[in-house]
């Protein structure tokens, strides 16, 4: 069976008096209908340039992206268009990305007039209103303006106006980190009940590896434009293997004050570096505590290490 989002071997290089920022080296992964992957990593990482080369946004300096099995870097920019309704994004700050000017209406009934879906226009307003309730919100917010909203509003109006075009599948940029705590569980509980509800696939974009573990089915952990890491869910959270994954998941807080107090924390020195950095070696190697002389020299390469889980590192 054919993957609804196959990626292989993208590149992303954006190049500064010819020097190279490999943002996005070699990625590899697919995702299937109704699976959510998460995606987690430091800020730094690529995880937002990885969503925009998907979506094609960005141009790849190499590599293919496959939608349905169909190339979308080989696709004319009137058929991409056709395909865009198909794949759609939820951005993290709802604020900038929704026009000042326009209302809720207006905004969310926008991606109807690009794609020509209604000709009848009382019948767009309709599926506004629809939309609307669909993620929790009121008829009347229709002729709100977004500075009249409140934070977890603004975000359910762009959740909205990314399932006008019934797409089936969603990129969600770190929709919840700008916002409170309490907003934050509504989100990812609104988003895990349209999952469930309109059959969606995501990919899901956090640092937030709690948030990550609730939401999401697989996930992959992303360093310097690189994934360390892929798995289930399940087997991750039981049975890190890869350094950089133990240290974030080392991070997570538990909420038990005993718990908290006395277990141990991995700690990471340094910065993650600058993609312009030339590394020969492991891309982790600068601030590994089980590095050895050959990360220092060869980067490694995938292993399934079990079923559905692989690890790019030596110790394996």
């Amino acid at each position: 069976m054919t993957p609804l989002l196959q990626v292989r071997h993208l590149k992303k290089y954006f190049f500064y008096k010819g020097n190279p920022f490999k943002v996005v080296d070699d990625i590899c992964f697919s995702i299937e209908s109704n699976q959510i992957l998460g995606l987690v990593g430091e800020s730094g990482s690529g995880k937002s340039t990885l969503a925009k080369t998907i979506l094609q946004l960005y141009k790849p300096t190499s590599g293919d992206v496959l939608f349905e099995g169909v190339d979308l870097s080989s696709l004319s920019a009137k058929a991409l268009k056709v395909y865009r309704k198909h794949f759609q994004m939820i951005f993290q700050d709802s604020t900038s990305s929704l026009n000042p000017r326009m209302t809720i209406l207006e905004i969310i009934k926008e991606p109807f007039l690009i794609h020509k879906i209604y000709s009848n226009k009382k019948r767009a307003e309709q599926r506004v209103l629809e939309l609307l309730e669909l993620v929790g919100m009121q008829s009347y917010h229709a002729n709100a303006f977004p500075h009249e909203l409140s934070g977890g509003q603004r975000q359910r109006v762009g959740i909205a106006r990314a399932l006008s075009l019934n797409p089936k599948l969603l990129i969600c940029d770190e929709p919840i980190a700008a916002l409170d705590i309490s907003i934050q569980a509504q989100i990812i509980n609104l988003l895990k009940t349209l999952q469930q509800q309109l059959g969606l696939t995501y990919l899901f974009i956090s640092h937030d590896l709690a948030m990550v573990k609730y939401l999401c089915t697989h996930v992959a952990v992303m360093y310097l434009g690189v994934f360390v890491e892929m798995a289930e869910v399940k087997d991750l959270y039981k049975r890190a293997a890869h350094p950089y994954t133990q240290a974030l998941l080392s991070s997570i807080a538990i909420p038990d004050p005993l718990i908290e107090k006395t277990r141990s924390r991995i700690i990471m020195p340094g910065d993650i570096p600058q993609p312009s950095t030339e590394l020969k070696g492991c891309v982790f190697c600068s601030r590994c505590p089980k590095a050895m002389d050959i990360c220092k020299i060869k980067a490694p390469l995938p292993k399934e290490i079990a079923p559905n889980h692989t690890v790019r590192c030596h110790l394996y």
